[in-house]
């Protein structure tokens, strides 16, 4: 056996059907007394329930996340939570308004309690980003890891079923590259292959069935162990193509991996052909050259968007987005080349297959 590193993250983790009603107490754990409230605007009643659930120890809300977290956002909030001498943070919502805790976080320290409403898995994470002059910057820092995180499926049931499916091969992304991570290893990579797994089998149910509730759960159970592996290993082109669209050129997070995923595998289909091979079973195939094609033929299955120029993704921006990517490449287990991932990139503002 190869010889590895394993690092496990200390985040206590709680996770069940109507789980949220333990918020309080999770609060009380941290020793905290002031939480502030954050969610995006579209999501403000939900801080509403969260404060009146909390009583005196809901310090505010501040329904202000928004994609990309932009650094005058992190700022403005920041300022906000000092105003309202909050100990910490309850972020409910995804993973903008998760990752608007972790800017939080980063500058004051303050705790941080996730209740995640999506599969974007930032919640497991030590990695925040912020976005400022059109380029995105991501980083790894302990103080932003949440303290706790409650999992509540019930709370999943009023996500739209175009937005989980694209939540969904959001988180499944993560569990996809790594396995193929520089710093992969076997307990990492068991994860990574059940989050596949659970993804591809529950995320056809909640699309048919919005309000299944055993395929929330699976999915939701998928995306815990994708955020896992998002924190416990590096990742490679696939997310470094996907921050160079959404920092340069605003395109939604979720819709954009879910996208870019399919192609992003396909272009290191030889160079990790026993990881991939590995996503293969998962999903259903057995050889590594088919997963390209399996992500594909899922996000058709869902009804996800297939090109980048239906969200927003120009006709002249793969030229860009490749050269910014190859600028300050990740790792990849095959190198950055600049030609083919404008070509891959391409294929993706068409909706085509991966090539």
């Amino acid at each position: 056996m190869n010889p590895f590193i394993y690092q496990s993250l200390p985040t206590r983790v709680v996770f069940g059907w109507g789980k949220l009603s333990a918020l309080a107490e999770e609060i009380e754990r941290l020793g905290a007394r002031r939480a502030l409230i954050l969610t995006t605007p579209e999501q403000q009643g939900l801080g509403e329930q969260v404060a009146a659930l909390l009583g005196e120890r809901a310090a505010g809300i501040y329904p202000k996340a928004v994609m990309h977290v932009p650094l005058e956002v992190a700022q403005a909030a920041r300022v906000e939570a000092a105003r309202l001498d909050a100990d910490c943070c309850v972020a409910i919502g995804g993973g903008s308004t998760i990752g608007l805790g972790k800017a939080i976080a980063m500058d004051s320290g303050l705790p941080i309690v996730a209740v995640p409403t999506t599969y974007a898995g930032s919640e497991m994470t030590p990695i925040y980003g912020l976005t400022e002059n059109r380029l995105k910057k991501t980083g790894r820092d302990s103080r932003v890891l949440p303290k706790t995180v409650i999992y509540d499926p019930q709370l999943t049931l009023t996500l739209p079923a175009q937005i989980s499916a694209c939540s969904g091969m959001n988180a499944m992304a993560h569990a996809v590259e790594a396995l193929y991570a520089q710093d992969a290893n076997p307990i990492i990579g068991f994860m990574a292959e059940e989050s596949i797994r659970s993804l591809a089998q529950s995320l056809p149910g909640v699309v048919d069935n919005p309000e299944d509730p055993d395929a929330r759960a699976q999915a939701l159970y998928g995306a815990w162990l994708a955020g896992i592996c998002l924190g416990s290993v590096g990742m490679a082109l696939h997310h470094k193509l996907c921050h160079t669209l959404g920092g340069t050129f605003n395109l939604p997070h979720a819709q954009a991996h879910a996208i870019v995923l399919p192609h992003a595998a396909h272009y290191n289909r030889e160079a990790a052909a026993g990881p991939l091979q590995r996503a293969a079973r998962a999903l259903g195939g057995s050889e590594a050259s088919e997963v390209g094609a399996l992500l594909y033929a899922l996000n058709q299955k869902l009804g996800i968007p297939l090109a980048l120029e239906d969200i927003g993704f120009p006709a002249n921006g793969p030229a860009e987005a490749a050269q910014i990517a190859c600028a300050s490449p990740y790792y990849n287990p095959r190198p950055f080349e600049q030609a083919p991932i404008e070509a891959l990139l391409n294929r993706a503002l068409k909706g085509q297959a991966p090539a």
